[in-house]
């Protein structure tokens, strides 16, 4: 393995995630005033419920599935009586459709900022570094997708899976899983990493929120008790 391969992969996603925790830490401590998604709904509504909702759909669905493909053990994988081959198989269909949605949404969000003039004129350069870094991401992970059909015995993805596995259980070797790993894939990964480290920087500190609404829904309820007033 070269010195390049082991920092990208073996170091470079420990830095995005410290940038990306607490980035957001000190952001939401001294800039709560920017915590929230920007949205342009205001200024023009159009096409932006279709884009939204398809954008949001995909890359939720490729977040948790990534997660929880990347990270649950094969052990686990297969005494569901499900084989390497089968979930590769399950994650390029899902993958090829979630991401397919996601692309679709996110080109017609470009398109809305790009061509409306009164949106445009109030986005910001970091806006656009998201969208077109989001478009980068997803064209990669979509082109990834004839890869994993060559390898149809799951090999790629165990190899994948192994990396992020040792890489969460602080492993040094995590790197050597991937060393000879296709190209578009490792730029795949480079691009999704880096992501988390622009995060706290952009409108992106919104999926924060999002969370906390889903907390709040899972709230206890509030005790209310009436307080009588002696004459």
């Amino acid at each position: 393995m070269s010195l390049s391969h082991q920092f990208v992969f073996g170091i470079y996603p420990y830095i995005c995630g410290a940038i990306f925790l607490l980035g957001s830490l000190i952001r939401f401590d001294r800039d709560q005033y920017t915590w929230r998604s920007e949205s342009s709904q205001m200024l023009s509504t159009g096409s932006l419920r279709v884009g939204s909702n398809l954008f949001h759909l995909g890359i939720i669905g490729l977040f948790f599935g990534h997660f929880f493909g990347m990270l649950t053990p094969p052990e686990i994988i297969h005494a569901l009586g499900v084989t390497s081959s089968q979930k590769q198989l399950l994650a390029v269909m899902a993958g090829g459709t979630l991401g397919s949605l996601g692309l679709i949404g996110l080109i017609i969000l470009i398109h809305r900022r790009l061509t409306n003039t009164r949106i445009r004129a109030t986005s910001r350069g970091r806006d656009f570094l998201v969208l077109f870094w989001i478009l980068v991401t997803l064209s990669l992970g979509l082109s990834t997708i004839p890869l994993s059909l060559h390898h149809s015995d799951g090999g790629e993805m165990l190899k994948l899976m192994a990396w992020a596995q040792h890489l969460v259980t602080f492993q040094g070797d995590a790197p050597s899983f991937i060393a000879d790993a296709s190209m578009v894939f490792k730029v795949h990964m480079f691009m999704g990493m880096s992501l988390f480290a622009i995060f706290p920087f952009t409108r992106l500190v919104h999926v924060w929120s999002g969370f906390a609404a889903a907390g709040y829904v899972l709230r206890p309820w509030q005790v209310v008790r009436s307080r009588r007033i002696g004459l």
